[in-house]
């Protein structure tokens, strides 16, 4: 029983990081590109994964989010142009 939940632990964890680095922008990846990243995942399983996690996956962005798509409502720079 023991090792049937280590082993989906595992498999978890890899196909969480495997599909997380795929999802990734390619400019928000860090320390290698995003296609080494993910042959490190696919090849080196389990360290790949944690690796992954710990060095590549972007950090947690602040809530002023330059990225942020605005809609036109609620953006003050269209409003002012109006």
């Amino acid at each position: 029983m023991l090792r049937a939940l280590l082993f989906f632990a595992y498999l978890g964890l890899a196909i969480y990081a495997l599909l997380d680095c795929a999802r990734t922008d390619q400019d928000e990846v860090r320390n290698l590109p995003k296609w080494a990243w993910l042959l490190i995942i696919l090849f080196i399983q389990l360290l790949g994964s944690i690796a992954w996690l710990i060095a590549g996956k972007p950090r947690k962005r602040k809530k002023n989010n330059p990225r942020r798509i605005i809609p036109p409502d609620d953006d003050p720079d269209f409003l002012r142009g109006l």
